[in-house]
């Protein structure tokens, strides 16, 4: 069973024989935040970048670093770290932004580290549970379990267009 591609560059997923759509595994991009590894749909991902200076917005909220040149491209770029309250960032020859390709905007993602590709199948992501984590469940895809692996599986889209972040896209665009 292969997926095929319309000319509009949608992907379409063949329907099982029951008549509901095949089970595809997902990739995800795996990085770290302090101690917690988490994910993000690969296709999501344009580049990862080392940690460089940004330029620095006035009234910008604490998390977003600023914005960087990208080839012509203003790109505001928002510390993880910070948004999800995980103590004082420090920036190393580890720190990595991955450059995100949301809703047509083009965001980065200051991380701690970046590992590898995950590949995931539907039955290895689990629901997130409702703690009153530091991370909304809203912006959960859930958690994925590889070996002795676990991934918080986050739905950037959701959380960069949220009200919060979105602000930020709009007036660096």
């Amino acid at each position: 069973m292969q997926a095929s591609t319309s000319q509009a560059g949608v992907t379409a997923v063949p329907a099982t024989p029951s008549g509901g759509l095949a089970a595809q595994p997902l990739e995800f991009l795996a990085f770290t935040l302090g101690q917690e590894e988490y994910g993000v749909d690969i296709q999501k991902v344009q580049e990862l970048r080392g940690y460089d200076a940004v330029t620095r917005i006035a009234n910008a909220p604490e998390h977003t670093k600023g914005v960087v040149n990208l080839r012509g491209i203003i790109v505001p770029i928002i510390d993880m770290r910070i948004k999800f309250n995980l103590g004082t960032p420090t920036y190393d020859q580890f720190t990595v932004v991955i450059i995100l390709n949301i809703a047509s905007r083009v965001m980065g993602m200051v991380v701690d580290s970046v590992s590898d590709v995950i590949t995931l199948s539907p039955e290895q992501v689990k629901p997130a549970p409702e703690m009153g984590a530091v991370l909304d469940a809203d912006y959960l895809i859930g958690l994925g379990t590889l070996d002795d692996r676990m991934l918080i599986l986050v739905d950037i889209d959701k959380l960069m267009t949220s009200a919060e972040i979105g602000l930020m896209a709009e007036t660096a665009s």
